[in-house]
C-alpha cells in the first residue's frame, strides 16, 4: 500500500528536499503541498492524505490550530509534527490536538521514513521516555476537562488491571518494562492497552499518557 503524505512547511526548500526524499521511496507518494495551516486543512480535507508532516512555527494558522482541524475534520490522517527542539512547547501542544507524535527537523532521512511509516500504521512515534519528558515540562499548560479532583466518568470503564496499566503508560514505561513490573506477558500488557484506547476513545499511546495525566493518575515528577 503506498502512504499518501501532504507536507506542511512555510519553507518552500524545505517542503522540496522532503518531496525528494519521499520520491525515492517505493511505498510513499507526496500527494500535496501547504505553505500554512489554513491550506493544510483545506488540502487535507480535498487529498484525504494517510499522513500529515506539519511544521507548526508558520504565519497565520499554525501547525497547532491545523493539527486540530485535520484531526476533527479529517480523522483518517494522521499528523506528524515536525519541531527543531525535543522538548519544544509547541510539540508538546500538538500531541494534546491530536497529534499522533513529533520529530525534530533535524533527523536523518530515514528517522522521517521510519516515523511515516509508524504513524502511518497507526502507531505513535514518540518514544515513552521522551512523551513522559515532554508532559512533566509542560503539564502546568493542561487545560484538563477533568474536575479539580482529576474525576473522569470514562476512567469508570477501566478494570483495575486495565487502570495500572495506564498509569504505568502515563509514567513513560515501555510495554515490556510493564510486563516485568506487573507481571504480565508483554502480549497481555499490549491487549490491555488496546482495550484502553478502545474503551477510552484514544487514538494511541500519546493521547492515552495525555489522559493520564489529566486525570491525575500520573503527576509530574
Amino acid at each position: 500500500m503506498t502512504i499518501r503524505v501532504l507536507l506542511v512547511d512555510d519553507e518552500p526548500l524545505l517542503r522540496m528536499a522532503f518531496t525528494m526524499v519521499l520520491d525515492a521511496q517505493t511505498d510513499m507518494e507526496p500527494v500535496g503541498e501547504a505553505g500554512d495551516g489554513a491550506e493544510a486543512v483545506r488540502l487535507a480535507h480535498e487529498l484525504r492524505p494517510d499522513v500529515v508532516l506539519m511544521d507548526v512555527r508558520m504565519p497565520g494558522t499554525d501547525g497547532i490550530e491545523a493539527t486540530e482541524r485535520i484531526v476533527a475534520e479529517s480523522p483518517e490522517s494522521k499528523v506528524l509534527i515536525l519541531t527543531t527542539f525535543d522538548l519544544d512547547e509547541y510539540a508538546f501542544a500538538g500531541l494534546r490536538a491530536g497529534a499522533s507524535g513529533f520529530l525534530l527537523k533535524n533527523a536523518l532521512p530515514q528517522e522521517l521514513l521510519a516515523a511515516i511509516r509508524c504513524v502511518a500504521a497507526g502507531d505513535a512515534v514518540v518514544a515513552p521516555r521522551i512523551t513522559r519528558l515532554l508532559l512533566e515540562n509542560f503539564a502546568h499548560q493542561l487545560p484538563s476537562g477533568a474536575d479539580a479532583h482529576g474525576k473522569d466518568d470514562r476512567l469508570g470503564r477501566l478494570t483495575a488491571r486495565e487502570r495500572e496499566v495506564l498509569t504505568e503508560v502515563g509514567r513513560g514505561l515501555s510495554n515490556s518494562e510493564i510486563a516485568v513490573l506487573l507481571h504480565l506477558a508483554e502480549a497481555t500488557v499490549k491487549t490491555h492497552l488496546n482495550r484502553i484506547l478502545v474503551k477510552l476513545e484514544l487514538r494511541d499511546r500519546v493521547q492515552a499518557v495525555v489522559f493520564a495525566y489529566e486525570t491525575r493518575l500520573v503527576r509530574p515528577a
